[in-house]
């Protein structure tokens, strides 16, 4: 069985994850999504609520799992026994940073290979951090997350929430 991980904060997650997520499903026998919980970076959304909003979106994706970790992605990559990392890349901006990540990874856990999937184009501009702002401030992000995100995320922000 060949498996692969895909992490990330996924605050929230975006139509981009998604799209990767599903074209990753299709090359591999297992993807983990794992969801990375950082202490020293100020999420939006919890680390259980970022993991929950996950699995509903991606019911019924065969061969795909959801895990979350604190820590190096290599110690958990170990710990899954997984030797594949999957990145998505949107922009050539992304290129250079996830090329540092992948060469530190390989230098802390030399089997590990890292393999980039590039967005699809319709979803190259999409962050989480823009859909973040654009819902901190009142607007409309049905159009780049999945239905379940944006009820959570119109949720949070009816509730008086702005961060």
């Amino acid at each position: 069985m060949v498996k692969a991980i895909y992490p990330g904060s996924f605050d929230p997650m975006t139509y981009g994850h998604l799209d990767i997520i599903r074209r990753a499903s299709k090359l591999f026998d297992q993807v983990i999504m794992a969801v990375v919980g950082n202490p020293g970076k100020s999420s939006l959304l919890p680390i259980e609520a970022r993991e929950m909003l996950i699995v509903k979106t991606i019911d019924g994706l065969e061969g795909v799992v959801v895990g979350a970790f604190q820590g190096l992605t290599v110690d958990y990559a170990r710990q899954n026994n997984v030797k594949i990392l999957i990145r998505g890349l949107r922009a050539i901006s992304d290129f250079e940073a996830e090329l540092g990540m992948a060469q530190t990874n390989k230098q802390l856990f030399p089997e590990l290979e890292t393999i980039f999937l590039m967005s699809k184009a319709e979803y190259s501009f999409i962050s989480s951090s823009t859909v973040k702002e654009i819902a901190r401030l009142g607007g409309d992000v049905s159009q780049f997350v999945p239905k379940p995100v944006n009820d959570y995320l119109k949720e949070h922000f009816s509730r008086g929430s702005n961060k």
